[in-house]
């Protein structure tokens, strides 16, 4: 069971630190697609929060398209696409037979399963098959523009896991792409899930959201840092950034000092290599903070422990968008 902490003496509003640790909890599918969120009694005993309070929590999240309320049953978090088996062309065949596109991936999985190649299944499920070569042959990664190191990184790890091209699109612009292209696949973290359907969807182009890494091990490293300590974080995602010091602020409260860079920042890592205890960096952002480290050897007492988490990405995800796009 996924657990909640919030500082009450903080400055961040204990709302805040809810909605950015459930939002989290949904992007690394520690919550899956279709699962039922704690009851607001469950989480008032839990956190000491007032229910109201995250009620107002789990309206923000239904705003933003993350989580849906069914009546009389409680909070679930969205499906989307793929997930909940929905049609991707409007077919009037598939909307007069809801069950045939369930039974129709089922099909071509166990086809290729079976040592099929995409050509061969193709003779047996023409439509299926057809529609995912299009949307195979363009890959497009979306963030919002202001958090645009995020949609570097996803695009980064997905060329490298499917080794194929990969076209990194600012949210802000995906519209006039999609207009262009009248084929393909978006794929965007669940932080931006919805406003990336709000788009595609009247196109005809479908979206997958990606898992993020659950970040566990990191989590117990941040946990079991001595009071005191100062623990840096560095990341070409601004975003990424900002949600990983809310929730280490939410683990440990005023016993950390924390220090944020995004990577570009020269200055600020400089200062960083020499007042941290502990580093935590992402992949694209290591090199430089091992330059930094060594630039300064002279003037350090001991290093910094540096702590990268090599993947932003999911294996589960990546293995869902190789089968997806006929990869596998």
């Amino acid at each position: 069971m996924v657990k909640f902490h919030i500082q009450p003496d903080s400055d961040i509003p204990a709302s805040n630190q809810l909605f950015n640790q459930i939002r989290f909890a949904i992007a690394s599918r520690q919550f899956p697609p279709g699962h039922r969120l704690p009851s607001t009694r469950q989480l008032a005993m839990q956190t000491g929060l007032h229910r109201n309070t995250i009620s107002k929590v789990y309206r923000q999240l239904e705003d933003i398209g993350l989580v849906e309320a069914q009546a009389g049953s409680g909070i679930y978090v969205r499906a989307r696409g793929h997930e909940e088996g929905g049609t991707h062309l409007g077919s009037p065949i598939l909307e007069q037979y809801p069950e045939a596109q369930a039974m129709v991936k089922r099909g071509l999985d166990e086809l290729i399963e079976l040592g099929c190649s995409l050509n061969e299944a193709r003779e047996l499920l023409l439509g299926e098959i057809d529609w995912r070569l299009r949307c195979s042959a363009r890959v497009l990664v979306t963030a919002p523009l202001q958090d645009i190191g995020v949609g570097e990184l996803m695009a980064q790890e997905l060329e490298q896991a499917l080794k194929i091209p990969v076209q990194l699109v600012p949210m802000e612009e995906l519209a006039e792409v999609l207009e262009k292209a009248h084929s393909g696949t978006v794929v965007t973290s669940r932080y931006f899930i919805g406003e990336a359907e709000s788009i595609a969807a009247p196109r005809s182009v479908r979206v997958i959201p990606i898992d993020i890494y659950d970040y566990a091990k990191e989590t117990e490293l941040v946990k079991d840092l001595p009071k005191d300590s100062c623990l840096g974080l560095v990341s070409i995602s601004s975003g990424l950034l900002r949600a990983a010091e809310v929730i280490v602020h939410s683990l440990r409260g005023d016993d950390l000092l924390v220090i944020t860079t995004q990577l570009g920042n020269t200055y600020k890592l400089n200062a960083m290599v020499r007042s941290a205890r502990t580093i935590i960096c992402d992949r694209a952002s290591l090199d430089s903070v091992k330059a930094s480290i060594q630039a300064a050897r002279d003037d350090l007492i001991r290093p910094p422990q540096v702590t990268c988490f090599e993947n932003y990405i999911s294996n589960q995800s990546i293995s869902l968008l190789k089968r997806e796009l006929g990869l596998d």
